[in-house]
C-alpha cells in the first residue's frame, strides 16, 4: 500500500486525488493532508480519511479545526507548516498541488526527504527548475508530473529516450477568449475569465489559461522535467483538448495522448506509476469528437505567451521568477477586481522590463528574490490603483 502525502487536499488537484483513493482503498493510504484556508472540507476529508498528520494555512485555522473534532474523531498531528506534511512518516509519494509560490518550499522538502513527487505545481520548476531536478537526481526519486500536457509528454516518452526526442508540442484549448476580439476583452469580467471552456480548475491557473500564461508556465517547466532545448518546444491552439500534447521523434514519427479532459487520467497515472489504474473517468466517444482541429496561438493577442518563449531564450532562472511573481500579483488585483483584464499582461511585461536579475542558485536565493518581486510590483501597481 503506498502512503500519501497530499499537499492541497481541499483544492482541485487534492480533491481528484482523493476521488482516486476511493477507488482503489486497497492500494492507496492517506497519511497526511495539508490545506489552506477551507476548514470546512478538510474536516470533512479527516474523518473520511483518517491521515496521521495535517497542515493548515494558519494558526486560527488548526485551532478551528482542533476544536471541532470531538473525541470520537481521527485526532491527527495538526501543524501550521506543509514542509512537515511532505516529509511526514509512511509517506512514499507527495500529491504537489498546493497553488503558485506556495508549493516550492514543500515539493523541496519532499524531495529531499527522498519522496516521489507527483508535481502539479509548475511555479516549482518555473522557479528552481535546474535547483530541483538537480537535487531529485541527487536523491534518486520520481518527479512525476501531473499536468495533463506534461503527463502527456511524460506518457509518450515511455520506452524513447529524450535524446531521440526533436520537438514537444504542447496543446493549449486557447482559454475563453480564444476568438473574442481584443478590442472586446478590454471589458473582460473575473467571471467571464473563470469560465473555462474545457477543464475545471481552481481560479489562479483559470485566469492564468484565458492569458495563455499557464502554457507559458507550461513552456518552461517543460524545459526542465524534459531536459530540452528552446528550439524543441512549440505551443499549438487546439479547441478540443482532446489531444493534451505530442512527441515528435527524430525518425519523424509523432506520438500524442488522448483523453476526456478529465485531470483524474493524469492524478492516477503519476499515482499508480508505472502501472494503470482505472481512474473512473468516462470512455472518449470518438463518434463524438468529429473532428481534432489545430492552429497556432495568436502571440500579439495573448502576449504572455511571447514573454514566456522570450524568458527561455534567456536561460535565466532569475527572469522566470519575475515572470512568475508579477503574474500572481496581477491576477490576484484582477480577480479582487482591482485592475482590468488586459492589465495584467502589462503589469508582467513592465516587471520584466524594469526589474533586474539577481543570483538565484540556492533555494534560499529564489524565496528571498521571489518576495523582493512580488515586493515591487505591489508598489508598482499600488501607485497606479
Amino acid at each position: 500500500m503506498k502512503g500519501l502525502s497530499i499537499l492541497g487536499s481541499t483544492g482541485s488537484i487534492g480533491i481528484q486525488t482523493l476521488d482516486i483513493v476511493r477507488l482503489h482503498p486497497d492500494r492507496f493510504k492517506v497519511c497526511s493532508l495539508a490545506a489552506g484556508s477551507n476548514i470546512d472540507l478538510l474536516e470533512q476529508q479527516i474523518r473520511e480519511f483518517h491521515p496521521a498528520l495535517v497542515s493548515c494555512a494558519s494558526p486560527q485555522g488548526a485551532a478551528d479545526l482542533q476544536k471541532r473534532l470531538s473525541k470520537r474523531d481521527p485526532r491527527p498531528t495538526i501543524v501550521t507548516n506543509a514542509e512537515i506534511a511532505a516529509t511526514a512518516e509512511g509517506v512514499d509519494l507527495v500529491i504537489g498541488g498546493l497553488p503558485g509560490s506556495a508549493g516550492l518550499v514543500p515539493s523541496f522538502a519532499a524531495v529531499r526527504a527522498g519522496k516521489d513527487i507527483a508535481l502539479a505545481t509548475k511555479e516549482v520548476l518555473v522557479m528552481a527548475g535546474d535547483l530541483f531536478m538537480r537535487t531529485a537526481r541527487e536523491m534518486a526519486v520520481n518527479v512525476l508530473p501531473v499536468d495533463s500536457e506534461q503527463s502527456a509528454i511524460f506518457q509518450c516518452l515511455q520506452g524513447n529516450g529524450e535524446s531521440e526526442i526533436r520537438r514537444i508540442l504542447l496543446t493549449a484549448s486557447g482559454g475563453p477568449f480564444r476568438d473574442m476580439p481584443v478590442s472586446d476583452m478590454a471589458e473582460v469580467t473575473a467571471a467571464q475569465a473563470l469560465q473555462h471552456p474545457r477543464w475545471k480548475m481552481g481560479p489562479k491557473v483559470t485566469v492564468d489559461s484565458a492569458t495563455l500564461m499557464n502554457k507559458g508556465l507550461e513552456v518552461l517547466e517543460a524545459r526542465w522535467l524534459f531536459d530540452l532545448k528552446p528550439s524543441q518546444i512549440e505551443v499549438v491552439i487546439h479547441p478540443q483538448s482532446i489531444v493534451h500534447s505530442m512527441v515528435e521523434f527524430m525518425d519523424g514519427s509523432i506520438l500524442a495522448q488522448l483523453g476526456a479532459t478529465d485531470m483524474r487520467i493524469p492524478i492516477s497515472y503519476a499515482m499508480a506509476y508505472p502501472e494503470r489504474i482505472a481512474s473512473g473517468t468516462e470512455p472518449l466517444s470518438f463518434p463524438n469528437v468529429r473532428n481534432l482541429t489545430f492552429m497556432e496561438p495568436d502571440m500579439e493577442k495573448f502576449p504572455l505567451l511571447k514573454a514566456a518563449f522570450d524568458v527561455l531564450e534567456k536561460n535565466d532562472t532569475a527572469a522566470s521568477i519575475i515572470l512568475n511573481a508579477a503574474d500572481e500579483v496581477a491576477v490576484e488585483l484582477f480577480l479582487a477586481g482591482k485592475i482590468p483584464f488586459l492589465h495584467i499582461h502589462k503589469i508582467v511585461l513592465d516587471a520584466l522590463d524594469s526589474i533586474p536579475t539577481e543570483k538565484t542558485n540556492t533555494l534560499e536565493e529564489v524565496m528571498a528574490f521571489h518576495e523582493e518581486v512580488v515586493g515591487q510590483v505591489r508598489d508598482r501597481c499600488a501607485s497606479l490603483l
